[in-house]
């Protein structure tokens, strides 16, 4: 994919995901405009569009795919079909019922997984993500997003070994 098409992905994810309106943020703020990053993971086309992107990005030796709940899933799934890399869908915190599992899918003990992300921001998320899959003997080094809103000095997952790598 050229530059150019980047150049029309990120024109069509903004067009099709920027609302306009009054919003109230998380944070209790409002604003008036908004970005609903479901919109493009709802939208078939734009979804495969952007995951198409994220094959590439894929580094060498990655044994499974993690996808993080919610944002993660639809993404993993596309990406595990396209790579043949098995998926992992992996949840905020563990089911208290069931399988009492944090990741479901196969075993991530001794496997380098790679994240798989809709948007980081502040990568809260992906951190907690690999934390839990390492402490369950997985090798987590990289995540792969959509769209990376973290800000300059917003470093915590590097500091935490962990390198970005965005659509």
């Amino acid at each position: 994919m050229s530059d150019r098409d980047l150049v029309e992905l990120v024109r069509d994810v903004d067009v099709r995901c920027r609302l306009h309106g009054d919003f109230v943020l998380r944070s209790g703020a409002v604003t008036h405009e908004y970005f609903d990053k479901y919109l493009f993971e709802a939208d078939p086309v734009l979804l495969r569009r952007i995951v198409d992107r994220m094959v590439a990005l894929v580094p060498p030796g990655t044994d499974m795919l993690g996808g993080l709940e919610l944002g993660g899933v639809p993404m993993v799934t596309i990406l595990s079909n396209l790579t043949g890399i098995p998926a992992l869908f992996v949840r905020k915190e563990a089911k208290t019922y069931g399988t009492l599992r944090l990741a479901e899918g196969a075993d991530p003990v001794g496997r380098n997984v790679l994240l798989i992300e809709d948007v980081i921001t502040a990568g809260g998320a992906v951190l907690n993500a690999a934390t839990a899959l390492r402490e369950q003997g997985a090798t987590v080094t990289s995540v792969v997003c959509a769209i990376d809103r973290s800000g300059p000095g917003q470093d915590r997952l590097t500091t935490n070994g962990i390198t970005v790598r965005s659509v």
